[in-house]
């Protein structure tokens, strides 16, 4: 089921054994840029499944100072409209861009919550495994992730919302289990990033409370990637659709800043990057 690394690929974690650690020990947010190779994403379904699109997106984010390009062939869509698909197809997409991504020089993380894809990522130089449903939905994910030694983003989910439960004690209950699981695996501690899930089995609602509460999760002691980029929760207070969504974006990504999220995951690089530079300025001054 493994991919073999041939002699002309990258090794696993190619960005480097420490790779998460570098990126946290910067003054700002790392910034994680989001490629979706994918046609029905919510936000840019169909944009860069081409190979050539994928390269050229890939390419723009770099250019625009990206710490970690994302890359996902599956839609994870948090709303309904996501098509579930294999891992043969998942791998088809992913297949054509990956090395070229790779060789961009950036650590690349793999969007999956299949063992399998992530396996043949991470063979193919990949650095970090994202997997969006913490490590709680392929039995096969912890122990891979432990044998290969990277990073894994732990991020928050649920097969539907429910706007009865408190959902921060959700999260944390749902964290717990995850960090059991990564124990049990031997996944190191320091390897590990909490995802909260913005949007995924959250109503709008909850997802603006999780946000508000993230300091909440100061009690696991892990950095928090937090990836709130055109989510739907910013419709529900200035109402627009997923590309009219960059200031709601931004305000919600400079709040998790500070709030201490340690990762931004975004759509938009070069926009980002721009308000977390110019608010770390201003508050460098007080």
């Amino acid at each position: 089921m493994n991919a073999s690394p041939s002699p002309s690929v990258p090794p696993a974690g190619s960005a480097g054994p420490d790779v998460l650690r570098t990126l946290l020990e910067r003054s700002l947010p790392a910034v994680m840029g989001v490629l979706n190779v994918t046609p029905d994403s919510f936000s840019d379904g169909g944009e860069f499944i081409a190979p050539e699109q994928a390269l050229e997106r890939a390419r723009a984010m770099v250019d625009a100072g990206v710490d970690i390009i994302d890359i996902g062939a599956e839609s994870t869509r948090p709303y309904k409209g996501a098509r579930p698909v294999t891992a043969a197809d998942e791998l088809d997409r992913l297949k054509p861009v990956l090395a070229g991504v790779v060789a961009l020089g950036v650590p690349v993380s793999i969007d999956s919550m299949k063992a399998e894809v992530v396996a043949f990522a991470l063979d193919h130089g990949a650095a970090i495994a994202n997997d969006v449903w913490g490590l709680q939905r392929d039995a096969g994910m912890a122990p891979l992730v432990a044998a290969r030694g990277v990073p894994v983003i732990v991020m928050h989910n649920r097969d539907s919302a429910d706007s009865a439960i408190d959902i921060v004690a959700d999260m944390k209950a749902f964290f717990l289990r995850s960090l059991d699981i990564a124990a049990k695996a031997g996944i190191a501690r320091e390897k590990i990033v909490l995802d909260p899930g913005i949007g995924f089995g959250k109503t709008a609602e909850q997802s603006i409370t999780a946000l508000a509460r993230l300091r909440e999760f100061d009690m696991f002691g892990l950095p928090m990637l937090v990836g709130a980029s055109r989510k739907r929760f910013i419709a529900s207070v200035s109402p627009s659709e997923p590309k009219e969504r960059l200031a709601g974006s931004i305000a919600a990504h400079l709040i998790a800043a500070q709030k201490g999220a340690r990762i931004i995951r975004t759509h938009d690089v070069a926009e980002t990057l721009q308000a977390l530079r110019v608010a770390n300025a201003i508050e460098s001054k007080q």
